[in-house]
C-alpha cells in the first residue's frame, strides 16, 4: 500500500499540538489532529488506525482532505447547506398580512389555527399551524428590535402622552 506523505511545517505542527492540548475542541478535531501528527512521525495508516481506535478509512480521509485542501480542511468539517426554506417571502408576507387584518367570523383576534385555515382557503395548501407559529414568532421578535421602523399607529407619541 502506498504511503501518503503528509508534509507539515513547524507552524502547522504547533497548531496541531495546540488543538490536541486545548481540551476545548470537538473530539473529531482532536482525532484528526492526532492522525496528522502521527502521519508526520512516519506511522502507517493501519498503525495510526490501531493507535487511535479509528477505522482505516478515517485515517485515509483525513490525509486526503489535508492533501486536497490543507490543514483547515483536514481538521474542520465542511459547511453544510441545511434544509431549504419551506416558505418563501410570499407565504411569510401573506401570513403577516392575515395576522394584521381583522379576523373573520366576529372574532376578536386571530389564532394560529385560524391563520393556518385562512392560508389554506387562499390556496397555500402546505401551510401548517407550527409553521405559522414560527413565522409569527420570528416576525414578533423582529418587531421588538430597537432599530426597526414600525407602522403600528399605537407606537410613538400618543395623545395621552402630551
Amino acid at each position: 500500500m502506498k504511503k501518503t506523505e503528509v508534509d507539515l511545517d513547524e507552524k502547522s505542527i504547533q497548531e496541531l499540538k495546540n488543538i490536541v492540548k486545548s481540551g476545548k475542541r470537538a473530539v473529531r478535531e482532536v482525532t484528526r489532529a492526532r492522525i496528522l501528527l502521527l502521519s508526520k512521525s512516519g506511522k502507517g495508516n493501519d498503525e495510526i488506525a490501531e493507535i487511535l481506535c479509528v477505522n482505516r478509512n478515517t485515517v485515509l480521509g483525513v490525509k486526503k482532505r489535508f492533501l486536497e485542501g490543507g490543514l483547515k480542511r483536514a481538521i474542520h468539517d465542511a459547511e453544510r447547506s441545511g434544509q431549504p426554506k419551506k416558505y418563501g417571502d410570499k407565504e411569510t408576507a401573506e401570513i403577516i398580512a392575515i395576522a394584521c387584518s381583522s379576523p373573520s367570523g366576529g372574532r376578536k383576534r386571530w389564532t394560529v389555527r385560524l391563520i393556518s385555515d385562512e392560508m389554506k382557503k387562499r390556496g397555500f395548501e402546505g401551510t401548517n399551524r407550527e409553521s405559522v407559529r414560527l413565522i409569527l414568532k420570528k416576525t414578533n421578535q423582529a418587531m421588538e428590535k430597537k432599530n426597526v421602523v414600525h407602522t403600528d399607529h399605537r407606537r410613538g407619541i400618543q395623545k395621552e402622552d402630551v
